[in-house]
C-alpha cells in the first residue's frame, strides 16, 4: 500500500507577518508581537496616532490589518456616524470603516486572503498601510465634523473627499 505524503507549505513558508515585521522595521516603528499570530503597532497620522493590527487567520488563510483612530464615539453618538461610514466606504475601493461596538472606535480594515503558499509581497504590505494612513487622516476631519460639529453626512462626506493642490 503506497502512503502518501503531503507537503506542509507551512513548514517552507515563512509566517506571513514576518513580511509585516519587516516593514515595521523599515518603517522605524515601535511594534509588539504579544503572540505569533498577531502584531500591534502605532504609526503616525495627520491628525493623532493610528493603532495598527495586524492578525494571521491560518485557519483562512487571512491576512487582517486594522489601523484604528486614536477617539471613541460615544454610544449616544454612533447612530450619526453610521450613515457617514457608509457614505464612505461607497468610495473606498479598498478596505472599509467599521465602529467598533464594544469602545466605539473608528478604524479601517482590510483582509488579504493567502491561500495555498502565497506570500504578500514588501511592496504589497507597504502599499496597504499607506492606504489605511491616507484613508484615516482623509476620513478623520469629517468623523468630527459630524460627531462634534454636528455637520450633516453630505457637507461631511466632501470634507473627505477633497483634495488639496499644493501648499499655502
Amino acid at each position: 500500500m503506497k502512503q502518501s505524503s503531503t507537503l506542509n507549505l507551512s513548514v517552507l513558508m515563512p509566517h506571513p507577518l514576518e513580511g509585516v515585521e519587516d516593514l515595521l522595521i523599515r518603517r522605524d516603528l515601535a511594534y509588539d508581537r504579544p503572540i505569533d499570530d498577531e502584531i500591534v503597532a502605532e504609526t503616525a497620522g495627520q491628525w493623532n496616532t493610528l493603532k495598527l493590527w495586524y492578525r494571521w487567520e491560518e485557519s483562512l488563510g487571512v491576512l487582517v490589518m486594522t489601523c484604528a483612530m486614536e477617539s471613541k464615539t460615544p454610544t449616544a453618538q454612533r447612530t450619526r456616524l453610521y450613515p457617514l461610514l457608509a457614505a464612505m466606504n461607497e468610495k473606498l475601493w479598498l478596505g472599509h470603516f467599521d465602529v467598533s461596538s464594544e469602545d466605539g472606535v473608528v478604524m479601517f480594515r482590510y483582509s488579504l486572503m493567502l491561500r495555498e503558499g502565497e506570500e504578500a509581497s514588501p511592496h504589497l504590505l507597504e502599499a496597504l498601510l499607506d492606504v489605511a494612513v491616507t484613508e484615516c487622516d482623509r476620513a478623520y476631519p469629517a468623523l468630527q465634523a459630524v460627531l462634534w460639529g454636528s455637520k450633516p453626512v453630505e457637507e461631511a462626506l466632501s470634507m473627505a473627499l477633497f483634495e488639496t493642490c499644493g501648499e499655502a
